[in-house]
């Protein structure tokens, strides 16, 4: 029988969170637990984050048999993991579900505040940056990046896709104060990623918003592939996987 998860995870202490032979991973952690749960045989993630990269809400599914109903796993394997991940819900997978290859569309958000210290308080899942960056600058350059592009440009050396073009539905930046700091968010929503692809959009809307002349980088961006044109990638404590979606409800009440 095939079982859906619901998993939160902080990043700060995981080698990422696909299985891999060295570093400490969130799949390696779930199939700790799920030995010790019952008799499972494989996991899955909808999709892979980086070290350091957090999620709310990452979607997974775990193979096997268990007496304990589908809803009341997800507290059994919670007996079992660390403070650092945990199942926020379970459920009997649909037939044939497999949680990548449906998921169809994903959000991810991406944190950071201005500040000249780092601050003990936020730094753990946002990063620090410098300036003071125009909201309506990096509200323009997000609305530049929405739609379907070549993201090429967009991603770091190493990615292992067969196609750059994808899809962004909506791109927003919001501001906040956070214990007396300026911090944002840039929440990106789209049909696929590529790798460091939001880390690298952040950089740039930022980077835009320090210096609005850098938004017409972003079309030559686009029409070029170089990635030279854009803003460094920024670092991974400030990302976190926020939703994955699928075309039916997983979980009850959803």
């Amino acid at each position: 029988m095939r079982y859906v998860l619901l998993i939160a995870y902080d990043g700060t202490h995981f080698a990422g969170s696909q299985r891999q032979k060295n570093g400490r991973t969130v799949q390696g952690e779930l199939e700790r637990a799920a030995l010790e749960a019952g008799s499972f045989s494989r996991t899955a993630l909808s999709g892979r984050t980086d070290a350091g990269v957090h999620a709310a809400a990452q979607v997974g599914t775990l193979d096997g048999e268990t007496p304990v109903p589908a809803h009341k796993l997800a507290a059994v394997l919670n007996m079992h993991l660390p403070p650092d991940v945990k199942v926020l819900k379970s459920a009997a997978a649909p037939e044939g579900f497999d949680c990548t290859r449906a998921a169809r569309k994903k959000t991810y958000c991406y944190r950071f505040y201005t500040s000249p210290v780092a601050h003990p308080l936020l730094s753990r899942y946002a990063a620090r940056l410098d300036g003071t960056p125009d909201m309506g600058a990096m509200r323009a350059a997000a609305k530049l990046l929405e739609g379907e592009h070549d993201f090429a440009a967009f991603r770091a050396t190493g990615s292992s896709a067969k196609t750059t073009v994808r899809t962004l539905y909506e791109v927003r930046v919001d501001a906040m104060t956070v214990y007396g700091v300026p911090m944002y968010e840039v929440r990106v929503t789209g049909n696929g990623f590529l790798y460091n692809m939001v880390r690298i959009l952040a950089g740039e809307i930022y980077a835009v918003g320090c210096t609005p002349a850098r938004a017409d980088d972003i079309g030559r961006a686009f029409l070029t592939g170089e990635r030279s044109l854009l803003f460094r990638t920024l670092p991974p404590e400030g990302l976190t996987l926020e939703r994955v979606e699928y075309e039916i409800p997983l979980f009850e009440g959803e």
